[in-house]
């Protein structure tokens, strides 16, 4: 899974929501508000990055989290079964 590249599904939209103060994923139907671990994973979220390359950002950015690659991995799979995500 690790060299799997995730993108937004079309129509998906990540972004900061003033009125909600959080990041929030839009898509046609409705919204998510995300908690500050999903908005940091979907910061990463490019379509250009693969999963490996996503855990190291993420890594460097937060050292004090330890390894992470358990974690990007279950929250990308969830977000997969959402619909939220593909995976290429």
């Amino acid at each position: 899974m690790m060299a799997k590249t995730p993108r937004l599904r079309p129509g998906f939209r990540f972004q900061w929501e003033p009125v909600q103060n959080a990041h929030v994923l839009l898509y046609p139907e409705g919204m998510v508000r995300l908690n500050d671990s999903a908005s940091a994973i979907l910061a990463e979220v490019d379509g250009q990055r693969n999963i490996e390359q996503i855990v190291a950002r993420l890594e460097q950015k937060f050292p004090e989290a330890g390894p992470l690659a358990v974690d990007v991995c279950d929250f990308l799979q969830d977000a997969l079964q959402q619909h939220w995500v593909i995976l290429t």
